[in-house]
Formats: structure tokens, sequence, C-alpha cells
């Protein structure tokens, strides 16, 4: 069996975001982190690996510094790494994103996909049943549980407050929830291995079945009006050696002034 997870590094938020001129996040300059539902996409990935024998490969599309997330997924446990990068790719949405990653799965082996839910640096939840549908695949979203029988998948679908069990034929594209595991460490092995261990790269010209009408920013439907970091608390008011009614009674005037009572 052959799995494809996709992955993507997205900006660790602790440390701050940084913009662009023209809006789009500015990658380079930011720490990076393995987004979080990718990071259990994957450990779902290795534990079907251990429970049924399979061949995991890591995909990302970014910039050359996303080698290092590679690096860390082959430490995980995955046996091969796929960097898509390229200066025509930068700046793409949700759909430029998914038309792009469905053309470089197109030189793929799969009998499953599976990404993350969503990205913490987007929160759409777009990519994973878009590329799905570039590819004609039957799609799983929200898997909180996942196994194989036979050629097909079963999968456990997060539902609200229930789930859903849902079976669908493979090929299939999975997209999978923080809450599905606990991904496990590198192995000391793993690391050093991964050190030297080859990154297949692939730029514009090794991706099939793709329009450039749909790559980069020119081709993301997409367009970002504004973006801003996060806007600063102000100090507020602070109101001291009152009793308890006098404070009830600040609060309710204060609610009152700004008309939300």
């Amino acid at each position: 069996m052959n799995i494809v997870v996709c992955i993507k590094q997205v900006p660790d938020t602790k440390g701050g975001v940084a913009f662009n001129p023209d809006g789009t996040l500015n990658r380079a300059a930011m720490l990076a982190i393995m987004n979080p539902d990718d990071k259990a996409g994957l450990e779902a990935a290795l534990r079907l690996k251990d429970q049924y024998g399979a061949k995991v490969t890591v995909l990302t599309m970014g910039l050359p510094k996303a080698t290092d997330m590679l690096r860390e997924a082959l430490a995980m446990g995955a046996d091969d790494a796929i960097l898509v990068t390229d200066r025509v790719l930068g700046g793409a949405d949700t759909w430029a994103t998914s038309s792009t990653i469905a053309g470089a799965l197109r030189n793929c082996e799969y009998d499953l996909i599976i990404t993350g839910r969503q990205a913490i640096d987007g929160d759409t939840a777009q990519v994973g049943p878009q590329i799905a549908e570039h590819l004609g695949l039957p799609v799983i979203s929200y898997a909180q549980k996942i196994e194989i029988d036979g050629d097909s998948v079963i999968v456990e679908r997060n539902y609200e407050d229930r789930y859903h069990v849902v079976k669908a034929k493979m090929p299939a594209l999975i997209t999978a929830l923080s809450e599905l595991n606990e991904p496990r460490y590198m192995s000391v092995k793993g690391i050093w291995d991964a050190v030297d261990a080859e990154i297949t790269t692939w730029g514009r010209k090794d991706l099939k079945d793709l329009d450039d009408a749909n790559i980069g920013l020119a081709g993301s439907p997409t367009k970002i009006a504004r973006a801003s970091d996060k806007v600063k608390k102000g100090a507020g008011t602070v109101v001291a050696d009152l009793s308890a009614d006098e404070a009830a009674q600040a609060i309710a005037d204060k609610l009152i002034e700004k008309h939300y009572i």
C-alpha cells in the first residue's frame, strides 16, 4: 500500500507574523513548524504502516527551507519526501495550492492520500477536498479513526456531538483532525538517517496536467484586501476601593455607556 501525506510548513505564530507589501505572509521571515493537523495525518499514516505495511511519502509545496520539516517527517518514519517549490507558485490561495499539489500527486503512486483538516495559517479546510476534486477521488473529512479493510478504508468522521462511520474504496483522500492521535517523536536513528536522506525536488515543469492560469498569486481568485497582525488590547480602566455593590454598579454603568445593555 502506498500512502502520500500532504504536509505544510506554517508560521509559528507565537513568534509573531510578518507580511509582504501585497498582503501575503512573509514566510521567509518567520519561524516555522509542521501544521498540527498534518502532523496527526502523518502519524495516522505511520500507524497504518506499522499495522498493515505501507510505503509513506510526505509531500509539501513551499519554500526551500521546508526541507527541514520534510526531514522531521523522515525522522518520524516516513520513507520518501517530495518538495514542490518554484517562484511561479508563490502567493497561491487554496485553489492554486490544491491545483499545484494535484499536479504533483499525478506523478505519484498512491492508494491513500492524507491531508490535515486545515492549516493554522489559513483555517479554510478547503485544500484537502479540492485536491480530491482535482483528482476525481472520494474524500472523507474530519477523520478521528482510520482502518483498512481490503481495498477500502473505513473512517470515523467527527460530526458535532457524534461521529459517522464512512467506508470508501481506495484510492481515496482523508483529512485528519489534530485530535486523531498523539504524534510520535523523531527517533535517534531516524534523525541520523534523515540528515543525509535525499529529498526529491520538483518545480513547475515537473507537474502534470496543470494550467498556468491556476497557479501562484496570478492564478488565485481569492484576493487579500487587507492584513494585519493581532491588535493589542488597551490597558483598560482600573477602579479601586469600591464595595461589591459599587463595583457592580460601575460595571453596569460602563456597559450602558458603551450601549452593550
